[in-house]
């Protein structure tokens, strides 16, 4: 495998990661707060604003891959 093959792979499996773990912050906000009682609301909005910004760059990562891929893969 190429050094630019490692490459794209790394950084799609990076933004992947990304982007699961914050649907999974999603998951626990919305689905398993238990905890939230202990925090305050800012807190709670705050762990929100968080999980979107990390899923909005993930997800643009992931777009600007495919980007990446066409000009820069193997077969270019």
């Amino acid at each position: 495998m190429s050094v630019k093959r490692h490459a794209l792979n790394y950084l799609y499996n990076k933004a992947e990661t990304d982007y699961q773990a914050a649907l999974m912050s999603f998951e626990l906000l919305f689905n398993h707060s238990a905890g939230v009682g202990e925090h305050s609301t800012k807190d709670y909005l705050d762990n929100l604003d968080e999980a979107l910004d990390k899923l909005v760059d993930a997800k643009d990562r992931l777009d600007m891959l495919e980007v990446v891929e066409n000009h820069f893969g193997e077969d270019n």
